[in-house]
């Protein structure tokens, strides 16, 4: 009997505005890309789950991931894909997990969604399951502050301007006085949570795609994001046929230098895999 492929698809084109201080977050492509994921992934053998939007709750989530953990076994393979925005927030019980004292987020429709509780998800599934993870968002290479990132050289490099309004509307970038307004309200609910989640966890076996580095942010776009978009182009309805890493170089150079999609490896995550061509069941 063959491997098993499921995959998960997360696109959210806005957030619960209720739930942030009346922020939407509006974007334009992040559904898009979660349906476009989605059909990549049937036609290369996995079934397929979509949460747009209003579905893309942290319940939502988590139901969707423990789902896909209870089914597959050594063997099978696990394809999780993300659109949207990117936060980070503060950690003051980070230790050498986050040495810049930072959690990275997805920006899910009822809350921020750490990359503890990530973590915690993707390692309930079986030992061997070969997982990928493609998230198009800020902050998902690794943790730098964000004011690093918001610096006018910054911003005129990878925008051609240093309007953050117009930065905003233009990429995947939680704004960052938002970011710190939300994160002293929920400040003791991210603690609380992160200490548990730290005497609870080990490190997933994961591989992890990334649409830019550290001191990047990540350009939406009217159809795709910028990083899905290239990512599409060099997948080629499946004629591609390079291995992980060469999948992340071809990427690479489909992108401006100004947004460099990251490769990161979480755990150890089997070199057979590294070695297979991407989307492989």
């Amino acid at each position: 009997m063959g491997a098993t492929g499921l995959s998960l698809h997360i696109g959210l084109n806005t957030v619960d505005p209720d739930r942030y201080d009346g922020w939407d977050g509006r974007l334009l492509a992040c559904e898009n890309d979660a349906r476009d994921m989605a059909a990549l992934a049937r036609d290369s053998g996995y079934a397929d789950t979509v949460l747009l939007t209003g579905e893309a709750t942290v319940d939502g989530v988590t139901a969707a991931l423990r789902d896909a953990a209870a089914r597959l076994g050594d063997g099978d393979a696990f394809l999780l894909t993300y659109s949207g925005h990117g936060g980070q927030v503060p950690d003051e019980t980070a230790g050498e997990d986050e040495p810049d004292a930072l959690d990275e987020t997805l920006v899910l429709y009822d809350r921020q969604y750490l990359d503890d509780e990530l973590n915690r998800e993707l390692a309930r599934f079986a030992d061997g399951v070969r997982i990928l993870v493609l998230l198009d968002c800020c902050h998902s290479g690794s943790a730098v502050e964000v004011r690093d990132l918001l610096t006018p050289e910054a911003l005129r490099e990878q925008f051609g301007t240093a309007d953050r309004d117009a930065v905003e509307a233009a990429s995947r970038l939680m704004p960052a006085a938002r970011q710190g307004a939300l994160y002293q309200r929920d400040k003791d609910f991210f603690d609380g949570l992160r200490r548990q989640l730290r005497a609870e966890g080990r490190p997933a076996d994961a591989l992890l795609i990334s649409a830019c580095q550290d001191n990047q942010v990540a350009a939406d776009g009217p159809v795709n994001g910028r990083f899905t978009g290239a990512l599409l182009r060099v997948w080629d309805g499946g004629a591609y046929r390079g291995d992980h890493r060469a999948f992340h170089r071809a990427i690479v150079r489909r992108m401006p230098a100004n947004q460099s999609p990251n490769l990161y490896l979480s755990g150890r995550p089997a070199e057979s895999f590294l070695a297979q061509r991407p989307f492989t069941v």
